[in-house]
């Protein structure tokens, strides 16, 4: 039976789902991601004739097209269906060059949600594939490749191999030093505060010093305190002022993409680039059982709060029949989007109110659900009323003994009707339901005396700025206009693949490297690692897309000045590697001064008298930045060849022992997990990294021994075939195994199903 046409999309996962849609008279094929791209090994770019790209396919992608092409053949229409942003339209801007034949027509149609009725729909409504949005793609992945191939080389010869700069990535680094810096440099301020314990009818209630005569308070050390409380003793206070009123919190907005990677960040602790995975994963499509395949949330990289009106109608109702009509607005509440949002796709929203989180729990893994319920919530508040709080605000003053007006202040706030927040709070509004914040005041009026039984001075410090984490970093680059919420997951993932910032207790530390580097590029190329540069970019591929500019003309006004730039920067970018800084710290074996030098690993300690003296020392620096000599890290292993002790030293692939005497003995081992080889039965195992980064275990005999998996030993027989060692393997579905690690064998038993799983019942509802 003849098909009526291809249908192309991204992921194999989605095309599965929408092949169930649309039924045995389409073909529905992935084309796995981008199929076409500008080469690895040269610029593939090139400036004098118009920035032509040399778009190739890719390798791996050479077997797709092929059956792209195959599947093409036997219909005439082609839905590109590929996602409904920049990226996607390349994609379908690709595979139309690829697959274009005689006869055959393209039709663009964009999917904002994975579920049956919007397919259906999407699919009655083709339109023509968009030259301005494809344009404004390949602008960007020009500016890209012109800033990462003509900078990265640079870095390489001045500092070491492998490091790279990006357009964007660059910027959003220097934000992470800057930030360090700030800190370092950060001075910390004295300041005191008082609260005193006020009575009437022998009921206490606590005010803060909010004004002396009318202005703030400034009290910046013990003296001046104790001389503001010698002031105030005995003195008659009196009610100034009572204040009762009303006040209300609106809804916030849906999820656009940049506030729910937030949002995830600070409520469920995932990462960027995790939140962003998951939100894929239930827009393409889950299984539901008997209710079938269906996308759960619509597309998940938008920048605007727009919703469709149906979708609003359908919350409405839902509201009125869950929570009753007094959390439902007269009129659907509206929101407005950024000036610069591309308003083409609505906000992240449930694909449909049928599947509940009590319906798609089950189905999810608990990731997926914590993250889906976090959406579910959010789309529901943004339509509901307003919270409203009972606030009251008491001031109590009196004259002091230099006749000065002291004036304290009551607050407290109690939540009269939850509105919005029944379902969802932000981080300051759940602090402020948590605590107890209504105020507790005695029968008092305007002009009552009261008794002051009790002042409670408090010393305190100003803070410096704090470093930042996924949420108030994507914040950041978001206020500057800086990338594009699809960007974001992809930035921070790149400064922490590339090693140029590190993350501790969710908080971005800039590595030694990462400093390096930006101040080599702010000191070269300052418009590159600029804001305000970067952001102006931004909106020029914005106007790219809109139509508004040409985007040849958007490249050659970026190329001119910064190929002389980058031209200066070859002859004045300082070189790291052959710097030598001098310090005040004497070899401690030849007395020679030891100078800081900069090698694979980052910076470290070498004597001037190389190469008659080669000894060497690590150290890190205090906060004063004083050099401290890190003391080597002696183990009781004896070195094979010349029986000295051995050292832990770090290198690129992790810690691993030296001898102490290198360079004179350059023995180095891994350093084991103290379980015998169960090969050779002369090594250990131990625990090495691959190229690529990934963890396995070995024989440290080797290349003698080439015994290696990938999992986990454990000292522990095979009980079926009695192999000396056992792996342990953990995967979200089974949890905690056991293996033998003997193909032939195929001992496998779970040891505990619910390792690593939480029970996650109460984040069912708000």
């Amino acid at each position: 039976m003849p098909k009526k046409a291809l249908v192309i999309v991204e992921s194999p996962s989605k095309a599965k789902t929408i092949q169930k849609y649309l039924g045995r008279d389409y073909i529905v094929k992935a084309s796995v991601g981008h199929i076409k791209d500008l080469p690895k090994s040269k610029l593939g770019v090139d400036p004098k004739k118009g920035f032509a790209p040399d778009y190739q396919v890719i390798p791996t992608k050479v077997k797709v097209i092929e059956e792209l092409k195959k599947a093409a053949k036997l219909v005439p229409d082609l839905y590109l269906a590929t996602d409904p942003d920049r990226e996607g339209e390349a994609i379908a801007w690709h595979i139309q060059e690829e697959l274009k034949a005689r006869g055959k027509k393209f039709h663009r149609v964009l999917f904002n949600s994975i579920t049956k009725p919007s397919v259906l729909e999407a699919m009655k409504a083709p339109q023509a594939l968009n030259s301005d949005k494809f344009h404004a793609q390949q602008a960007r992945r020009i500016l890209d490749r012109l800033v990462g191939y003509k900078i990265s080389p640079l870095l390489w010869d001045k500092v070491k191999r492998g490091l790279s700069a990006g357009r964007v990535q660059s910027v959003a680094l220097r934000l992470i030093v800057d930030r360090e810096s700030e800190i370092k440099v950060f001075k910390p301020e004295e300041y005191w505060q008082l609260t005193g314990l006020f009575e009437k009818d022998g009921i206490d209630f606590e005010a803060r010093l909010f004004k002396i005569d009318g202005k703030d308070p400034s009290i910046s050390d013990k003296k001046s305190m104790d001389e503001l409380l010698g002031n105030i003793q005995g003195s008659k206070w009196k009610i100034e002022s009572i204040e009762q009123k009303e006040r209300t919190r609106k809804a916030t907005p849906p999820f656009i993409t940049s506030r729910l990677q937030q949002d995830a960040s600070r409520r469920l602790g995932y990462s960027a680039k995790k939140t962003m995975t998951l939100a894929q994963h239930l827009y393409e499509g889950v299984d539901l059982g008997d209710l079938g395949t269906h996308g759960l949330i619509t597309y998940m990289r938008t920048d605007s709060v727009r919703i469709d009106p149906t979708a609003i109608q359908t919350a409405r109702e839902y509201i009125e029949k869950q929570y009753g009509k007094e959390y439902l607005p007269a009129e659907p509440n509206v929101y407005k989007s950024k000036k610069s949002a591309q308003d083409a796709h609505e906000a992240i929203r449930p694909s449909s109110l049928e599947f509940t989180p009590e319906i798609v729990q089950p189905h999810l893994e608990k990731d997926e659900f914590r993250l889906y319920l976090l959406i579910w919530n959010r789309f529901l508040a943004s339509q509901m009323t307003p919270a409203v709080y009972d606030q009251t605000a008491v001031d109590i003053v009196a004259l002091d003994r230099s006749k000065r007006t002291q004036q304290f202040r009551a607050t407290g706030s109690v939540l009269k009707f939850a509105g919005f927040t029944a379902v969802y709070l932000e981080g300051s509004e759940e602090n402020e339901k948590d605590s107890d914040n209504a105020l507790k005041l005695p029968p008092i009026q305007e002009g009552d005396s009261v008794n002051n039984t009790q002042l409670n001075p408090s010393q305190h410090f100003t803070q410096p700025p704090p470093r930042y984490t996924d949420a108030s970093l994507i914040r950041d680059l978001e206020e500057k206009g800086i990338g594009r919420p699809s960007t974001y997951a992809s930035i921070l993932s790149n400064i922490q693949d590339r090693e140029y910032v590190e993350k501790r207790e969710n908080r971005y530390y800039p590595s030694e490297l990462g400093t390096v580097v930006t101040e080599l590029l702010v000191a070269s190329f300052p418009d590159i690692l600029n804001s305000e540069f970067t952001a102006s970019m931004e909106n020029q591929l914005d106007d790219i897309e809109e139509g508004n500019a040409d985007w040849k003309k958007v490249l050659a006004k970026f190329w001119k000045p910064f190929e002389k730039t980058l031209n200066i920067a070859k002859k004045q970018m300082k070189d790291i590697k052959r710097l030598e800084v001098p310090t005040d710290i004497n070899c401690e074996k030849c007395g020679h001064t030891m100078v800081i030098k900069w090698g694979k690993l980052g910076s470290f300690l070498a004597c001037s008298n190389y190469p008659e003296c080669k000894n060497t020392q690590d150290f890190k620096k205090d906060d004063q930045g004083t050099i401290v000599i890190v003391p080597k890290e002696f183990t009781d292993k004896k070195c094979e060849k010349c029986s000295k002790q051995m050292v832990i030293k770090a290198g690129k692939f992790g810690k691993f022992l030296a001898c102490s005497d290198y360079p004179n003995c350059k023995y180095t081992t891994a350093i084991t997990l103290g379980i015998p080889c169960p090969v050779c039965q002369e090594g250990e195992i131990a625990q090495k990294r691959s190229r690529y980064g990934r963890f396995f275990y070995s024989c440290n005999k080797w290349p003698k021994c080439n015994f290696a998996i990938w999992d986990k030993p454990i000292q522990q027989p095979c009980p079926q075939c009695k192999f000396a060692i056992l792996t342990e393997k953990i995967t979200k579905k089974a949890g905690l195994m056991h293996k033998c690690c003997q193909k032939e064998c195929g001992y496998l038993e779970v040891i505990d199903p619910n390792y690593g799983k939480e029970p996650i019942a109460e984040e069912q509802s708000a």
